[in-house]
């Protein structure tokens, strides 16, 4: 039965490889930091973990989670409403609404499953999602599973989204949802304006704040911290497996009665384990760091400013970003490989991004800062992108 189906997926997997596309995974044999090592015993200097905390190795998130470990033990074997609700998962959930500023949360396996869980529960047919054309695939992948009319706007143009708007005035609900930050292009969804407009078309908000909670805002509280309206949006979706410490976990956190239907009937957290133990006390611990101060938030603005100005100043093509993501476009996709490749001869380990990642003719390096890179690592990034560069002609 499988033979004729095998001879279909190798040709499928041929294909992929002759066009460049193919994804390979290179393996770490270090905890996840700045410098790191890979399974070819080279030492290399890490530009594409979503590590914007440098926190995926603190010392304190690690002795929190062997706490949480030796306290409430390794897993739950259970989904929440059964019997897979811990104390530790009511005071995280909590943690994270005082964090952003909202009424309550709730966790899931990951942020995938968050966007994947959120829309269905509350919207039918008679509604609509305006959504930005550029968010994430999980986004896209919950508004399926949804039944309600579906708008697209231009990223992040509010003369579109506002003519989007008023085509979804005939139906019951509106939600306008997008990324905070685009995790492609590093550009931030201008939430001010985008709110002003819901306001006056009686929509609701939502935001994905996976790349930019923790990252954005003076103190790291996300794009609702940024431009002044924290409290104010409806809904708001992140992940713990980013700036916070970088394992495992999702939320969504808002209006508390959208957060309770959500309890009742959000598939994803229905019939998903709740997340171990060892991994809510260490997000506990870390809501409490940010908590203390905003030394980590300030020295990854330091970091992003001086690493864009050098690439900008070394003549490469920098979209503009106002986060912790850098592309650096190339546009093709097999220089993209070929770029990252020569960078880790070169110490530097980034990923070349392409089709069907980015759209086809878009090809790019994102290079991700982190609080964890100091200036030395910065200027061994920028020296070893320059060199490449001019070898490949791309500067």
């Amino acid at each position: 039965m499988y033979g004729k189906i095998k001879e279909h997926l190798q040709k499928e997997i041929a294909d992929i490889k002759e066009a460049g596309l193919y994804k390979s995974e290179r393996i770490i044999t270090t905890p996840q930091k700045a410098d790191i090592a890979v399974s070819t015993g080279d030492k290399v200097l890490n530009f594409c973990a979503n590590n914007y905390l440098g926190l995926s190795n603190h010392p304190r998130l690690v002795e929190a989670a062997k706490k949480g470990l030796e306290t409430h033990g390794y897993g739950m074997s259970s989904v929440r409403f059964i019997c897979g609700t811990q104390d530790l998962h009511k005071t995280l959930e909590a943690k994270i609404a005082e964090f952003f500023g909202t009424e309550d949360t709730i966790l899931y396996a990951a942020c995938f499953d968050a966007n994947g869980g959120l829309f269905e529960p509350l919207l039918t047919a008679e509604d609509a999602i305006i959504s930005d054309s550029l968010n994430h695939a999980s986004i896209i992948d919950g508004v399926r599973l949804c039944k309600a009319q579906r708008y697209r706007y231009a990223n992040a143009d509010m003369a579109d989204l506002e003519e989007k708007l008023k085509e979804a005035q005939a139906q019951r609900f509106r939600i306008i949802v997008t990324d905070g930050v685009f995790s492609m292009d590093g550009n931030v969804a201008p939430i001010d304006k985008i709110n002003e407009l819901a306001k006056k078309y009686d929509a609701m908000v939502m935001i994905d704040e996976c790349h930019s909670a923790g990252v954005v805002g003076e103190t790291g509280r996300g794009v609702t911290e940024l431009f002044n309206v924290r409290g104010e949006i409806d809904i708001i979706t992140g992940t713990l497996g980013k700036a916070f410490g970088g394992a495992i976990g999702g939320f969504t956190t808002g209006k508390k009665e959208i957060i309770e239907i959500l309890r009742q009937r959000s598939r994803p957290y229905l019939f998903s384990n709740s997340i171990p133990p060892m991994v809510a006390n260490a997000g506990i611990e870390m809501f409490d760091m940010m908590a203390e101060t905003s030394e980590l938030q300030d020295k990854l603005h330091k970091n992003t400013d001086y690493f864009v100005e050098k690439m900008k100043a070394a003549g490469f093509d920098i979209k503009p970003t106002k986060s912790a993501i850098c592309a650096v476009m190339l546009y093709d996709a097999k220089l993209s490989q070929e770029m990252a490749t020569e960078l880790l001869k070169e110490g530097i380990y980034v990923i070349g991004f392409y089709y069907p990642v980015v759209p086809k003719g878009q090809a790019r390096i994102r290079v991700q800062l982190s609080a964890g890179h100091e200036r030395e690592h910065l200027d061994k990034c920028i020296a070893a992108f320059t060199k490449v560069g001019k070898k490949l002609n791309v500067i």
